[in-house]
């Protein structure tokens, strides 16, 4: 029987190294998996439709379930997911000590609809008391100048601006030109020895925590698309990558608990490993709908508070149908 030769653009992350190195094979298809990281996988899925399949920009493809016709059908994958109290920088000479402080500041963010910064900007309106129209929002490059915002339309009532071509996000917020930065990226003006960038949440992992104890939600990133024409012609390919995604997570789970010799550059793996999953479960990084209901279900809340999408879709209309109530591997 033949085999659907189909291309996968995917980090490789230790949750995917098996399907960059066929140790798993997805059932019916010969895969081409090509190692490029975000965004340029999903902005070449988007903007060029390159490849069959690709990782995405859960916000991204969020948006995209209102265009007519449908470009993308989405799998209940989640390669990347990441709490987010880490990603938020202040100039201390704004005097921003505590979240609240943010209200009526200047924010930087790349894109104000990137995935990250939809999540910081919930998590603080919905526990922090900082409205999202709160702050004022300035996007462009966060080292590179003309970054350009995908084109979005906001009301009056936020402020989103562009910074200009000459300019970095970075860079203004080294200078006091922003008070703060939400950015998935470390800022180069964090890294360098300046003392008056620091992290919002000094002892982000307890912040954290408590933010799991709380809402049990780990924040999920980006999602992986199909084609949607390819799964028009082949629907079962959604269920076949689901299951090989599956088994590829699987055996990264397995190398995280080898205590023969560590596979992870980490000389307390073991024990990194052990607290996440007495803190998180032992499926901690969970795929398929029905464990990631409420964390779909904030986001997409989430999406349309900060008037990404026209309503907020029910989880259910993300995903290729017959990929909701996957068996497990």
């Amino acid at each position: 029987m033949s085999r659907l030769a189909l291309t996968l653009a995917c980090w490789d992350y230790d949750r995917t190294r098996a399907l960059m190195d066929g140790a798993v094979r997805p059932e019916g298809i010969d895969l081409t998996f090509v190692p490029l990281m975000m965004p340029e996988s999903a902005f070449r899925m988007l903007r060029f439709g390159d490849f069959d399949a690709s990782e995405m920009s859960l916000s991204w493809y969020c948006r995209t379930l209102f265009a007519e016709p449908r470009p993308f059908v989405a799998i209940p994958v989640f390669p990347s997911r990441m709490f987010r109290h880490s990603s938020i920088y202040v100039n201390s000479k704004s005097g921003i000590r505590d979240p609240s402080d943010l209200r009526g500041k200047r924010v930087g963010c790349p894109e104000y609809q990137m995935t990250a910064a939809v999540w910081i900007k919930g998590t603080l309106a919905d526990y922090f008391d900082v409205p999202v129209d709160s702050v004022s929002y300035f996007t462009g490059g966060l080292e590179q100048p003309g970054r350009q915002e995908t084109p979005l339309s906001v009301n009056g009532d936020i402020s989103v601006t562009p910074i200009g071509s000459d300019r970095t996000l970075s860079e203004m917020l080294d200078r006091g030109d922003i008070d703060a930065l939400y950015t998935a990226h470390t800022p180069s003006c964090f890294s360098r020895d300046a003392t008056h960038i620091v992290r919002l949440f000094e002892d982000y992992r307890s912040v954290e925590h408590e933010y799991f104890r709380q809402t049990q939600i780990f924040p999920i990133m980006h999602t992986v698309v199909i084609d949607a024409k390819l799964f028009d012609a082949h629907p079962w390919v959604a269920q076949s990558l689901t299951k090989a995604f599956e088994q590829a997570k699987a055996l990264a789970y397995r190398d995280l608990s080898e205590t023969t010799a560590l596979k992870v550059m980490l000389p307390w793996l073991i024990a990194e490993a052990e607290e996440t999953r007495a803190a998180l479960g032992e499926d901690y990084w969970p795929y398929g709908l029905d464990a990631n209901r409420a964390t779909l279900e904030t986001f997409l809340r989430y999406s349309y508070e900060q008037q990404l999408i026209p309503r907020i879709p029910a989880p259910e209309e993300l995903f290729a149908p017959a990929t909701l109530e996957t068996a497990k591997i």
